[in-house]
């Protein structure tokens, strides 16, 4: 379904595991930022009703994800750290196309997020098959459902807002960069992506 063209690499949730502190963390980060790209777009895009009224509710639902994260960091009596740079998203950023008409610009966010919700989901789904603490495969899986459902909206708006065929052309060349960017990234079990 997420039609993602290179999988993680099966010893990441072995990494991840051994540095769970540091996976929530930039989980936490990864669910702030999430939130943050919808009011983004819903700043940007404030005309599109439909586009607004689609990502308001992501953006609580994010938030609140975040907030779930922070339950888990507290729980485990970890710590809230610094931010670090998120190598993956920056690559990505690289790949959007500057120009062009405001659709276009629209469609090129909507798949840049849709990308990311998807390599989440891919990985939500490893870590609630295969870490050891089953509090959070529950809530791994929990995840790994909602961000299935923000890569499908993400998909669909840009194929409300612009030429579908364009879109699912354009979703292929973000596969395969983003399958480059993953096979050249070092395999890292304290980042989410």
């Amino acid at each position: 379904m997420l039609h993602l063209k290179l999988p993680t690499d099966p010893r990441w949730v072995n990494i991840a595991q051994m540095q769970i502190e540091d996976i929530l963390v930039d989980h936490a980060y990864c669910e702030q930022k999430a939130a943050s790209s919808c009011i983004s777009l819903i700043v940007r895009f404030n005309d599109l009703e439909e586009l607004v009224d689609t990502l308001t509710p992501i953006v609580a639902e994010e938030w609140g994800h975040f907030e779930r994260v922070m339950d888990q960091l507290k729980k485990r009596g970890l710590k809230f750290g610094p931010q670090r740079k998120d190598e993956y998203v920056a690559k990505l950023n690289e790949f959007v196309k500057k120009g062009g008409s405001r659709m276009q610009q629209l469609t090129e966010y909507l798949l840049m997020n849709a990308l990311i919700e998807a390599r989440s989901c891919e990985r939500f789904k490893l870590l609630s098959q295969n870490i050891e603490d089953s509090d959070l495969q529950k809530f791994y899986y929990e995840l790994m459902i909602s961000e299935a459902g923000h890569y499908v909206t993400f998909i669909e708006m840009a194929r409300k807002y612009y030429d579908p065929e364009k879109v699912n052309k354009r979703w292929q060349e973000w596969l395969t960069y983003e399958a480059e960017v993953l096979k050249n990234m070092e395999l890292r079990g304290d980042r989410m992506h």
